[in-house]
């Protein structure tokens, strides 16, 4: 509403000024054509001046700022999903088949590495530790046997033959404890402490990792063949991103730069990352190259999954440009403009639109490609110039 005031009230000041010069003019014999042009160029003066009282500023929140050297980057769009590392993630199965017998798990339920998963029940476990005892048992009588004919053949009291008999028999009864005894270490079975008293029927699979269960395929009842995937578990402790850009973009990126990354989930929150490894081969079908991420914060991992989507932006090259907030330009019919400071006192600002030449746009600043029509005091209306311009 001020704006509109002053420009009428300088208009009529203009029309009484401009009355008053053709007068002149007439009575010098010239023509009126200059006086209308003349009159057009002074309003287009009135027209691109605005003035503001204090309070009007104040109450608008309007803000005055120079210009600023802010960094540029080129930024190289991606999309990708989160991941963990191959050692990070186990496929849970039994060397030996069973019929689950005890299973207590949940997806999603955290688990620790050697906790107890479920229990399979099968009577082979029962012979194999039956083997087991009596093969061990043996190789005691044949160790001394051995040792007995070794000290008779070196007195030649007894025949080679023999001693070799017994070396061999030996040497068998203690390749089969010794199998024996790993077989019952693969079923979580202690072969150390095993006695015939503690002969079991079960056998309990535990977890090789720290983790989360993200799937359980079987049921308790149902006969788990050996090496049939039971259960899922990942690690998220090393959460990355496996990202992935065009052949086009490769040159451009590098180990170590900034990666700002949305989740599908939430467009409003932005999160830091780095370039770790560059892929060296190129998908053929999609021609597309995978880029692995950090996340900054390790922290942050708690708060995302894998399997997750993931945007981003790979920040490549950096440069120093000057430039204003785009809160300072105001673009009408393909041209951008600016209010600058022309004058200030204790009532108020006068303020005058200029064009402005922009560039390129980084992060809520824009390029400003004229920089040399202003001076380093050049003070602009950074916020509050749309309201003005477009009234």
């Amino acid at each position: 509403m001020k704006k509109q005031y002053n420009y009428h009230q300088s208009k009529r000041r203009l029309n009484q000024g401009l009355i008053a010069l053709v007068f002149v003019m007439s009575a010098c014999g010239s023509q009126p054509e200059p006086a209308a042009n003349l009159t057009d160029q002074l309003e287009l003066e009135v027209k691109d001046r605005y003035e503001l009282t204090k309070i009007q500023f104040e109450s608008s929140e309007m803000e005055l700022g120079s210009l600023q050297q802010k960094t540029f980057h080129e930024v190289v769009k991606a999309t990708g999903r989160f991941d963990v590392p191959p050692e990070n993630r186990a496929s849970v199965s039994s060397y030996f088949g069973g019929t689950v017998k005890d299973l207590q798990l949940l997806e999603g339920q955290r688990v620790k590495k050697g906790q107890v998963l479920f229990t399979l029940e099968n009577p082979d476990f029962v012979q194999m530790q039956q083997d087991y005892l009596e093969a061990k048992a043996q190789l005691t009588y044949l160790k001394s046997d051995y040792e007995r004919q070794k000290n008779l053949v070196e007195d030649n009291v007894s025949s080679r033959k023999n001693f070799l008999k017994a070396e061999s028999d030996y040497n068998v009864t203690s390749v089969k404890v010794e199998s024996l005894s790993k077989k019952l270490i693969l079923m979580n079975i202690n072969p150390t402490n095993l006695t015939v008293d503690n002969i079991r029927t079960t056998v309990q699979v535990t977890s090789p990792i720290n983790g989360y269960v993200t799937k359980v395929d079987i049921t308790r009842g149902v006969f788990l063949n050996p090496s049939q995937i039971a259960v899922t578990i990942v690690d998220t402790e090393h959460l990355h991103l496996e990202l992935t850009i065009f052949e086009k973009d490769l040159p451009k990126i590098d180990v170590g730069q900034a990666i700002q990354f949305r989740i599908q989930e939430d467009k409003v929150n932005v999160y830091s990352a780095e370039v770790l490894l560059v892929n060296k081969t190129v998908d053929p079908t999609s021609r597309t190259i995978g880029v692995h991420g950090h996340l900054s914060d390790q922290k942050m991992t708690s708060k995302f999954s894998p399997g997750m989507y993931v945007e981003a932006d790979i920040y490549s090259t950096s440069i120093n440009k000057v430039s204003l907030p785009e809160d300072a330009l105001v673009e009408i019919d393909g041209q951008s403009f600016a209010l600058v400071l022309e004058s200030a006192s204790n009532s108020g600002y006068t303020l005058v639109k200029k064009e402005i030449i922009v560039g390129e746009t980084n992060n809520g600043f824009v390029e400003i490609l004229n920089q040399t029509d202003f001076n380093d005091s050049t003070q602009f209306l950074i916020k509050g110039a749309f309201n003005l311009i477009t009234e």
